[in-house]
């Protein structure tokens, strides 16, 4: 249910904002919009001023004289507005055989043709700029200043691929890395699909590592496989009587090593003390500035009562930035993320890189709208900007259906001075419906086989 409230928030305010682009270019253009609709389909309740508030479709000698319909309609993976005298997702063609009106889109000049069709996309822009703008001004970047791996465990997906405790990552295919940050970006996302030269400073000796992108894990599940120099094992919350209790660890302790093993992480501390089930572990804790000595006895199921986790200790600086330089570098964000996202689409058409890795739908819109929502506001903002970004590039593109389809077609009109028939329209509109149908499909399916 969570899922779903959060994908219907989400999907909610991207079409929103983006027919309202549309909605808003075509008033200003004096072109009538008949419908504001968000989804497709069947209308199950919507508001004009001449009928007021109703249920179910509208009568259909309907003529709302210029009135515009805002509806809900059966289908929530998108939205139209129609405007009178285009061919759109309505399919309507009753003006087909009827003279030009001058509040009809085909009237108008195509400069303003143009506005109309691009300003939802223009609008999905602005959305993300002014999240990340908001994000940049009001929260500044958190920087964790280190590219020191911290620990490694034998036998772990990092051990296998060459990694080793306290590596010092230098570059990624030939990109400097300054930060853990950019060292997450280049190994997880700027270079997915192509195998890894990793360069790395080793006891002070400088080598390459060369990993396979398919040894390289998703980290689906949270976890990353490395980890900076500065995480600790710390302890979030004790249980009423249980032996991490009763052996007197309490909540905030950070754990420094378990039978003189050193430990550096939530997931470390979790398998030592299952190592040691039924056996007393000799603990040293940090608490506050003090280090403090204890033992503990894991249960039989091998655990001791506790919520543990890894915390970042390390230094970390936070860039502040001011009013007009946060629109600066929320423009670079933009920039930043539609040169990957281009990027990634040309390694799937390319085979490089499986379509799932790139594109999801709805069930993945609505799992991952979920999680950064459980993070915070401004994680569910950041995310609710990258997908409007995205919403912005796939719509710009000439395909049949999108507002770049649109754009084509007037174009081709204006080189040739002429408009395309309504019959070609409406077929170019048919196909392209019906593929759009069969990719979100796919999209679907495949977002289920890979939860």
């Amino acid at each position: 249910m969570e899922y779903v409230i959060y994908f219907a928030i989400t999907i909610g305010i991207l079409v929103f904002i983006h027919e309202f682009g549309h909605f808003i270019a075509a008033k200003a253009c004096r072109m009538r919009a008949d419908v504001f609709a968000i989804g497709f389909g069947k209308r199950l309740f919507g508001w004009n001023k001449i009928n007021g508030f109703t249920f179910g479709d509208l009568p259909e000698d309907f003529d709302g004289g210029g009135h515009t319909d805002y509806r809900l309609s059966l289908l929530p993976l998108g939205g139209y507005v129609k405007i009178a005298g285009m061919v759109d997702e309505s399919f309507d063609t009753e003006f087909a055989d009827k003279e030009p009106q001058p509040y009809e889109f085909r009237a108008r000049p195509v400069y303003q043709k143009v506005i109309v069709i691009t300003a939802g996309v223009l609008m999905n822009l602005l959305l993300a700029l002014f999240v990340f703008w908001g994000g940049n001004f009001f929260h500044g970047k958190e920087v964790t200043k280190t590219t020191t791996i911290a620990f490694v465990a034998p036998h772990s997906t990092a051990d296998s691929l060459g990694f080793h405790t306290n590596d010092k990552i230098l570059a990624v295919n030939g990109n400097r890395v300054n930060d853990w940050g950019d060292v997450n970006t280049e190994i997880l996302v700027t270079t997915l699909g192509e195998d890894l030269n990793v360069k790395i400073e080793r006891k002070g000796h400088v080598k390459t590592l060369h990993i396979p992108r398919s040894k390289v894990p998703d980290t689906k599940d949270g976890r990353p496989f490395l980890y900076p120099s500065g995480v600790k094992a710390g302890i979030a919350e004790v249980l009423e009587n249980s032996p991490a209790k009763e052996a007197g660890i309490l909540g905030g302790d950070i754990v420094l090593d378990m039978n003189n093993t050193p430990v550096y992480t939530g997931e470390q501390a979790i398998d030592l003390i299952h190592k040691y089930k039924d056996n007393t572990i000799q603990m040293a804790v940090l608490r506050d500035k003090d280090t403090v000595n204890l033992a503990v006895t894991p249960g039989s199921d091998g655990l001791i009562g506790v919520q543990i986790g890894t915390v970042f200790l390390g230094k970390i600086d936070y860039k502040k930035y001011g009013f007009f330089e946060s629109f600066y570098y929320g423009w670079l964000d933009i920039v930043r993320v539609t040169d990957l996202t281009v990027t990634m689409m040309g390694r799937v058409i390319k085979g490089q890189l499986a379509f799932g890795k790139v594109f999801g739908g709805p069930v993945k819109i609505a799992k991952y709208a979920a999680k950064s929502a459980d993070n915070g506001f401004s994680t569910f903002m950041n995310f609710l900007a990258l997908l409007s970004l995205s919403l912005a590039i796939i719509n710009i593109l000439p395909f049949p259906v999108l507002d770049g389809g649109h754009l084509l077609i007037i174009i081709i009109e204006a080189i040739f001075k002429r408009e395309i028939p309504i019959k070609v329209k409406i077929a170019i509109q048919n196909v392209g419906f019906v593929l759009l149908l069969l990719l979100m499909a796919f999209i679907i399916y495949n977002d289920i086989i890979t939860l």
